[in-house]
């Protein structure tokens, strides 16, 4: 069993990730970290708490993070994509969430010290949380087992810039930080996460079962409405929910050389760009010396199925 702290700016694929992380019998879901990104903090941690309440799993810590990045610039959302409440204007903005009396960062590094070694920590959201958690304990990496993150794009362009992913663009100085520090880490970029993809089958299959998995059809139609632009047809890339289940061990990859990677944080067109030193392909990915980054470019398919089966025994 892997034992997860998930942090998440809670928008729809967020929530198919929370889902597969409380309801998975392989993972323990040890807590949750709120930040900005697909929606604001606030949103983001009532989405969180309601999905959790829903499947019975309030036992769960949620704890507010950073409002916005690391530098203090003004930051910004994507209604557009998520929905003004951050669940395809769907969800319950009556909620009102228990939340932690610690912040995210102090959530982490709080777990950190009761899981040293075996911590694995899944962000699925700009990386603002952990940059804080850094500054505030150095020491952090020597108890954390792993950190595996939904971002960045190696081989493939971003969905914000040509060049960058959202999670990484929202907050590059963070991300950054995060990547440098002496840690174990896995990016699950746009390379795979834009090939699990969900489609209308998945849909229908949700809206046929309990009222989790209608909850879940709902919001997934307003996500389809947005990548019909993208894709040309109602699906969408199941990103962080595919973060989540790398990191616990429920979909093999079948390609991910561990490299070193750097963050773009200059204001130019590349900002926010994650630098895969990718050179070694040629000659089927020697090992690194010093290497900690290991990005997944392929992976088995079929997690999409075992993902709507799991969400459908919520309801069970």
């Amino acid at each position: 069993m892997t034992t997860i702290l998930l942090d998440c700016d809670t928008g729809i694929d967020d929530a198919l990730a929370i889902l597969t992380a409380a309801l998975s019998d392989e993972i323990d879901l040890v807590g949750v970290g709120c930040t900005w990104g697909n929606t604001d903090v606030d949103q983001a941690v009532r989405n969180t708490h309601h999905l959790l309440s829903m499947i019975g799993r309030a036992d769960v810590p949620v704890a507010r993070g950073a409002a916005g990045p690391l530098d203090g610039t003004t930051p910004t959302f994507s209604p557009h994509v998520h929905g003004d409440d951050g669940a395809g204007n769907v969800g319950d903005i009556s909620h009102v969430p228990v939340v932690a009396d610690e912040s995210a960062a102090e959530l982490l590094i709080r777990l950190s010290h009761e899981h040293p070694g075996t911590l694995h920590v899944v962000a699925v959201g700009p990386l603002t949380n952990l940059a804080l958690a850094l500054q505030a304990d150095r020491s952090l990496p020597e108890r954390v087992g792993h950190v595996t993150i939904m971002g960045g794009a190696a081989l493939t362009p971003g969905n914000v810039t040509a060049a960058a992913e959202a999670n990484i663009w929202h907050d590059p100085e963070a991300a950054q930080l995060v990547f440098e520090a002496p840690w174990e880490m896995t990016m699950v970029g746009l390379d795979v996460t834009m090939r699990s993809i969900l489609t209308e089958e998945h849909r229908a299959r949700l809206a046929a079962g309990g009222p989790v998995a209608q909850h879940c059809a709902r919001i997934l139609d307003y996500y389809f409405n947005f990548y019909t632009g993208i894709t040309g047809r109602r699906c969408a890339g199941n990103h962080d929910a595919l973060a989540v289940a790398v990191a616990a061990g429920l979909v093999p990859t079948t390609l991910s050389p561990v490299v070193h990677v750097e963050v773009d944080t200059s204001h130019g067109p590349s900002r926010g760009r994650t630098i895969a030193d990718l050179r070694g392909m040629w000659a089927d990915h020697p090992q690194v010396p010093g290497a900690r980054h290991r990005v997944v470019l392929e992976i088995e398919p079929g997690f999409e199925d075992r993902m709507v089966d799991l969400i459908l025994t919520a309801d069970q």
